[in-house]
């Protein structure tokens, strides 16, 4: 296996399926049987999962709600799909635990890197919700901060398209795939991979992310094998 301890960030959107919003239970039980691939060849796994399908931080100020509250509410909702996924794998046979950036006890750990690290050790796959527990910070970014913290050897960032393109595949026709990429030139670019926080923490720490279709069975699986699917930006 290329990779021994893996960072997976699902978006919450992706959990919608066909749905407008909340959480297809179809496509969650996909996810896990495609994790199962992965632990079951012995692979480390950190998960960080968003909460676009319940609320986004971003969309507070269109609402007339504080920024900082939306965030929160924002982080409140990974939480909650965090608790669904944690539901799922446990369902399918895996060993989880669920840790928070924000203190909440009865329904999961606090966030502390060294008994992250040691969960990891003993197999447990670790799903990180509520962000970093602070405002301003996307779960990219939580992302990205966690993959450093558990020494992660790569992000692998699941969306609904195959990699990175040089315009928007699912409206323009005529959009390219970039197999790699430096991130310099992910910059230069333009190219919204992850925002700039979450990009810059990569990079500073020479922490590679893959973008690829979480919803084509198997590709996790080729990944950590390291086979050729999606984007590599390193």
């Amino acid at each position: 296996m290329k990779y021994k301890r893996i960072l997976l960030k699902l978006s919450g959107e992706a959990l919608m399926g066909d749905n407008q919003y909340g959480i297809d239970a179809g496509r969650i039980e996909q996810y896990a049987r495609e994790i199962r691939l992965i632990k079951d060849e012995g692979i480390e796994i950190a998960i960080v999962i968003g909460g676009g399908n319940i609320y986004r931080g971003v969309d507070a100020e269109r609402t007339g709600i504080d920024r900082v509250q939306g965030d929160y509410m924002g982080m409140l909702a990974t939480v909650i799909n965090a608790m669904a996924l944690q539901s799922i794998l446990e369902k399918n046979g895996m060993y989880t635990r669920l840790m928070s950036g924000i203190k909440m006890e009865q329904v999961c750990e606090p966030f502390i890197k060294r008994k992250a690290v040691r969960h990891l050790e003993k197999g447990r796959i670790v799903i990180f919700g509520a962000g970093i527990g602070n405002p301003y910070f996307t779960t990219d970014s939580t992302a990205s901060l966690r993959a450093i913290e558990m020494q992660a050897d790569v992000v692998l960032k699941g969306t609904r398209v195959d990699g990175v393109y040089t315009a928007d595949p699912e409206k323009n026709a005529d959009a390219t795939k970039y197999t790699t990429l430096s991130f310099q030139e992910a910059y230069e670019k333009g190219l919204k991979i992850m925002d700039m926080t979450a990009f810059t923490l990569c990079q500073e720490n020479d922490l590679p992310i893959i973008v690829f279709n979480m919803n084509k069975s198997g590709n996790l699986l080729s990944i950590v094998k390291g086979e050729e699917v999606g984007t590599l930006i390193k």
